[in-house]
């Protein structure tokens, strides 16, 4: 048996040890639960309000038809005549429009871009082959026709060679080729001097 003695002895270092530490529950600041609670009731509300059916209200609101350039009626203000120009007209007349000397004509203050806009269009329907003077310098050499583009096109490289280099000559319309198209389709070769280029057809 324990005696009286040994029994406070055990008793004493029971009463030493200490509680195993353990994880309890700590519950959320009030504060934080209160922005909780404040977010979700905001995300809720402007999921029913917000419109979804119609065009957005905030970000890019341009429609596919306004990215279209063939789906504007405004024909060659939508279609960039100065990309058009690089891939077609740069390698000869050279992307700062003053050409090669004795070989290519300069369009940078040429007499034949700032003037009329019909003999323009003729020379971008049917090309020349041919001798043709240029600010006081004959070039006698092959320009291609580029009657394959489409009238809005070539309207559009019109108008950037008539603004672009120095150049402020006005805008060429899309009907101002489209009408030269017509009037010079029975044409099948390139022109060969300026006087069939001035010419009706």
């Amino acid at each position: 048996m324990i005696d009286k003695e040994s029994q406070s002895k055990y008793s004493d270092q029971i009463q030493r040890e200490k509680i195993d530490p353990g994880e309890g529950m700590r519950p959320l600041p009030w504060i934080v639960t209160l922005l909780l609670g404040a977010m979700l009731m905001w995300g809720a509300f402007y999921i029913v309000v917000s419109p979804t059916g119609g065009e957005s209200s905030f970000g890019d609101q341009r429609t596919l038809a306004s990215l279209d350039p063939k789906s504007s009626s405004s024909g060659a203000s939508q279609i960039d005549g100065k990309q058009i120009y690089i891939g077609k007209c740069a390698a000869c007349h050279q992307a700062t429009g003053l050409g090669l000397p004795g070989v290519f004509p300069p369009l940078a203050d040429s007499e034949w871009v700032k003037g009329d806009q019909d003999v323009l269009s003729k020379i971008l329907l049917h090309g020349i082959q041919g001798q043709i003077e240029v600010k006081g310098a004959a070039y006698n050499g092959v320009m291609p026709a580029w009657h394959t583009l489409s009238d809005g096109e070539i309207a559009a490289v019109i108008t950037y060679i008539r603004s672009d280099w120095g150049n402020k000559e006005s805008a060429v319309a899309e009907d101002v080729v489209k009408k030269q198209r017509d009037l010079t389709k029975a044409r099948q070769e390139p022109y060969k001097n300026a006087e069939e280029i001035r010419s009706g057809t």
